[in-house]
């Protein structure tokens, strides 16, 4: 592995470099970065977030490996990791993009007829509309395919009625994705369709969901009598599973490690500035044994993610680096919080911006963390996938795989 930059990578890097320093504030390096997981989505937060979009995409920096046509630059997925490093040294808005151009901009160009990719895929990459998934149900989660919202056909149009849940960003999202039941009798993988659905389309009505952490960034999303156009179904009809593949595994790549593995710089901080036993806490042999573990299994973390890098400089397809990262990553992050809030003794307990150590910091990655663990695949799944297509140990037995959906038991027992 080479962790040096080629020299038109170099180049990249600096001109990124030299247009950011013209376009946005340089964050200061003993500054504490925003946390990604505090969810605090204001209106005026996500008018800022559209607005610094469109003057990336006016001036040549948004949505970079997209192909022009489609408002993007042609480049390499590398381009896009250099750059997305240099932005993040910046005091810019949250990308409140991630599901749109990191999953299901991707699956439209991949999956979507021409008209679909000229009405939509443009607009999404100048972030005017933004985009929410609609996948998971309150019954339908890691098993995904057995969803049970409806599409019923009804001339030209197609008839949804459901509930959908978990849905990041749906209550500021002007389009979303969503996967339906069209058809009950065929087994549950092979009885989906794909849509794409307007989320101010009469009969869609988003619930914000209040969190532990005190945001509101999941949903609940019902659907009663939507009608949508067919010219909305992405892929055909009964294929929305081999649709849903495309947006999920673009998902495990946007989502990556999570849960703040990265952050062991600002834990360290934190240990020296806090006090044990009278004395600067990293002087602790317990602190520090501890802060050597968590360096430990970053840095491997670092360096997975550096194997990807690699892989991507030669050209070549990356392996499960994306389910490894977040499988070990998501959880890592949540034990360094933990952490952090018992090196501040009863602060720790304490989420208030104002009162908390590097302004809560640890306090809200704590609560949010679970949530990564969760979206784009549970620590489980992602243990089953490097088990079944790393390991090569036999599957699961799935004895419903190839019955009807209609036969196939459910929770409820009737009398």
């Amino acid at each position: 592995m080479n962790f040096e930059d080629t020299p038109q990578e170099a180049a990249f890097r600096a001109k990124a470099r030299a247009w950011l320093e013209k376009n946005a504030r340089l964050r200061p390096a003993d500054e504490i970065a925003p946390n990604l997981l505090g969810e605090r989505e204001s209106a005026d937060v996500i008018q800022r977030a559209k607005d610094w979009q469109t003057k990336k995409f006016d001036e040549g920096w948004a949505v970079l490996t997209w192909p022009t046509e489609y408002g993007g630059q042609g480049l390499g997925r590398l381009e896009a990791v250099v750059w997305g490093q240099e932005e993040a040294k910046f005091d810019v808005p949250p990308n409140i993009y991630a599901i749109g151009h990191g999953m299901l901009g991707p699956t439209i160009m991949a999956h979507g007829s021409d008209e679909q990719k000229q009405k939509y895929v443009r607009e999404m990459a100048r972030g005017q509309v933004v985009w929410c998934q609609l996948f998971s149900e309150p019954d339908a989660g890691s098993d995904l395919a057995g969803l049970r919202t409806s599409a019923v056909k009804d001339g030209n149009d197609w008839v949804i009625n459901g509930q959908k849940i978990w849905s990041t960003g749906a209550h500021f999202s002007d389009y979303g994705m969503i996967v339906t039941r069209s058809d009950t009798n065929a087994p549950k993988h092979a009885g989906l369709t794909y849509f794409i659905v307007d989320m101010h389309a009469k009969g869609v009505e988003v619930r914000p969901i209040k969190q532990i952490n005190g945001g509101s960034g999941f949903n609940e999303v019902f659907f009663s009598d939507v009608r949508v156009p067919d010219a909305n179904r992405l892929g055909g009809v009964g294929d929305g599973w081999r649709v849903a593949i495309t947006t999920l595994m673009n998902e495990r790549v946007a989502i990556g490690a999570g849960g703040g593995a990265g952050r062991f710089k600002d834990l360290l901080k934190l240990a020296r500035a806090t006090k044990r036993g009278g004395r600067p806490a990293i002087e602790d042999s317990a602190v520090r044994q501890k802060l050597a573990d968590f360096y430990i299994r970053s840095k491997g973390l670092q360096f997975t993610g550096y194997r990807t890098l690699s892989a991507l400089s030669r050209g070549a397809t990356p392996g499960p680096e994306g389910s490894i990262g977040k499988a070990v990553g998501a959880p890592l992050g949540q034990e360094m919080a933990s952490f952090a809030m018992e090196l501040q003794g009863v602060l720790g307990a304490v989420n208030d911006r104002g009162v908390s150590p590097q302004d809560a910091l640890w306090q809200e990655m704590y609560l949010g963390t679970p949530g990564i663990r969760i979206a784009g695949g549970t620590d489980e799944i992602l243990k089953n996938i490097i088990a079944e297509r790393v390991l090569r140990l036999p599957p699961e037995i799935r004895v419903d795989k190839d019955r009807p959906f209609r036969e196939i038991p459910t929770g409820s027992v009737k009398g």
